[in-house]
Protein backbone atom coordinates (compact mmCIF):
# COMPACT_ATOMS: atom_id res chain seq x y z
CA UNK A 1 0.00 0.00 0.00
CA UNK A 2 1.29 3.68 -1.09
CA UNK A 3 2.25 6.02 1.75
CA UNK A 4 0.86 8.78 -0.36
CA UNK A 5 -2.74 9.14 -1.79
CA UNK A 6 -2.41 8.42 -5.73
CA UNK A 7 -1.46 11.95 -7.17
CA UNK A 8 -0.08 13.70 -3.20
CA UNK A 9 3.48 13.65 -3.03
CA UNK A 10 4.68 14.86 0.17
CA UNK A 11 7.37 18.06 -1.32
CA UNK A 12 9.04 17.04 1.51
CA UNK A 13 9.59 13.70 0.62
CA UNK A 14 11.25 14.97 -2.78
CA UNK A 15 13.72 17.79 -0.83
CA UNK A 16 14.54 14.87 1.30
CA UNK A 17 16.30 12.81 -1.45
CA UNK A 18 17.71 15.84 -3.31
CA UNK A 19 19.53 16.74 -0.42
CA UNK A 20 20.84 12.79 0.13
CA UNK A 21 21.69 13.20 -3.46
CA UNK A 22 23.64 16.24 -2.93
CA UNK A 23 25.69 14.70 0.32
CA UNK A 24 28.48 12.71 0.46
CA UNK A 25 26.53 9.66 1.24
CA UNK A 26 25.77 9.40 -2.11
CA UNK A 27 29.15 9.43 -3.38
CA UNK A 28 28.60 5.57 -4.56
CA UNK A 29 25.28 5.93 -6.28
CA UNK A 30 25.97 5.99 -9.73
CA UNK A 31 23.94 5.05 -13.14
CA UNK A 32 20.47 4.26 -11.32
CA UNK A 33 16.55 5.71 -10.84
CA UNK A 34 16.01 7.49 -7.23
CA UNK A 35 11.80 6.77 -7.51
CA UNK A 36 10.36 9.31 -4.92
CA UNK A 37 6.99 8.31 -5.42
CA UNK A 38 5.65 7.14 -1.83
CA UNK A 39 5.67 3.51 -2.42
CA UNK A 40 3.48 3.64 -5.62
CA UNK A 41 6.13 1.93 -7.81
CA UNK A 42 6.39 -0.33 -5.95
CA UNK A 43 2.07 -1.92 -6.29
CA UNK A 44 2.31 -2.00 -10.12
Amino acid sequence: MPLVEEGHLCPDDVARAALFLASDQSAGITGTLLYVDGGESLIQ
